[in-house]
C-alpha cells in the first residue's frame, strides 16, 4: 500500500521530504493520480500532499506583482478579484479546465509542473510574463515560466526542489484579452489547439501591441514573435490575411495524435488568429 505523507508547513514538508526522498510531492493529483493509476503496480513510492500547507495556498497582491499559492485551485483563481481585475485572460483559460469537480481539485501549479503542451494556463501565463518561485531547503529561485517548461512532461525542477508560487506582474491593462480553446467536445475536453491574446488599440483602432500565444501545437508554448511586430501598426489585416494565416501554419509545430493531425491543428491555429482579427475590425 502507497503511503500518504501530510506535512502542514514547509518546515514538515522538506523534513518528510528528506525521510523520503522518492516520495512524489501532490496538490490537487487531477492530473498525477491518473498518471499513477497506467504506471507499474510495483512504484508505491509515497505521496507528499502538498495541500495542507499554508504557504502554498492562497492569493497575494500587492503593488505590483500578485502571487499564486501553487497548491490553489483554478476554481479559488476564477474567483478572485486580483486575478479578474489584472489577469483576465488567466481566469478565462482556467475556467476551461475540466469541469467543476476537476476545477475544485487541480491546481495551478500541478498544471504548470505536469507541463502537458496542452496545458490551459500555461499560454496566458506565458503572456502575462509570470516567473515561478522554486523553493528547496537551501533556498528560493525564480525563473520565467518560458524557461521553466523545457517540454513535454519536461521543467527545470531540480531534485529536492518544489514550485511553492507563481508571480504576475500587475499595471498592464490590455483593451483585449482572450482565450479559445478548441477540443474534440465542447466540454471536459483536452484542447486540440487554443490561442491566448493580449491586443492593446488605440482610440482610431490601430494595434499598438499584441501579444499571442498557442496552445497544444508544439512541444511547449508557441509565440511568432514576428507576427506580433508584423501586427504593430496595422489598422486593417484584411489584405495581408493571407500571409497571416502562412506564418501561422509555418510558425506552429503540432503532432499527430488521437486527438487531432498535425495539419488540423495548424488549420485551427491559423482560425483561431483570423477569427479573434476579424473579431476586432482590423
Amino acid at each position: 500500500m502507497r503511503a500518504v505523507l501530510t506535512p502542514a508547513c514547509q518546515e514538515e514538508l522538506f523534513a518528510a521530504w528528506q525521510t523520503h526522498p522518492d516520495a512524489i510531492p501532490m496538490a490537487g493529483g487531477s492530473d498525477l493520480l491518473v498518471k499513477l493509476r497506467s504506471a507499474d503496480s510495483s512504484d508505491l513510492r509515497p505521496l507528499l500532499l502538498l495541500s495542507r500547507i499554508g504557504e502554498l495556498n492562497g492569493i497575494i497582491q500587492d503593488d505590483s506583482h500578485i502571487c499564486i499559492g501553487a497548491a490553489t485551485t483554478f476554481s479559488r483563481i476564477i474567483a478572485h478579484p486580483a486575478i479578474r481585475e489584472h489577469a483576465p485572460i488567466l481566469a478565462d483559460a482556467a475556467a476551461h479546465v475540466g469541469g467543476p469537480a476537476i476545477r475544485n481539485m487541480a491546481t495551478i501549479g500541478g498544471n504548470i509542473c505536469t507541463a502537458s503542451p496542452a496545458g490551459d494556463a500555461l499560454p496566458p501565463l506565458y503572456l502575462l510574463e509570470a516567473e515561478v518561485e522554486l523553493l528547496s531547503p537551501s533556498g528560493a529561485r525564480r525563473l520565467p515560466i518560458s524557461d521553466f517548461i523545457l517540454g513535454p512532461g519536461k521543467t527545470a525542477l531540480k531534485p529536492g526542489e518544489l514550485l511553492s508560487s507563481v508571480i504576475i506582474p500587475t499595471g498592464r491593462h490590455f483593451a483585449v484579452s482572450r482565450f479559445e480553446k478548441v477540443g474534440r467536445r465542447k466540454s471536459l475536453a483536452i484542447s486540440v489547439a487554443s490561442l491566448s491574446s493580449l491586443i492593446n488599440l488605440s482610440p482610431d483602432g490601430i494595434i499598438t501591441e499584441a501579444r499571442l500565444a498557442w496552445g497544444s501545437v508544439g512541444p511547449t508554448v508557441v509565440r511568432l514573435n514576428s507576427l506580433e511586430t508584423d501586427l504593430q501598426g496595422q489598422k486593417t489585416c484584411q489584405r495581408n490575411m493571407r500571409r497571416i494565416v502562412e506564418t501561422v501554419r509555418d510558425g506552429v509545430a503540432p503532432i499527430d495524435d488521437i486527438r487531432a493531425t498535425a495539419a488540423y491543428r495548424r488549420s485551427v491555429s491559423a482560425n483561431l488568429l483570423v477569427r479573434l482579427l476579424e473579431s476586432l475590425h482590423v
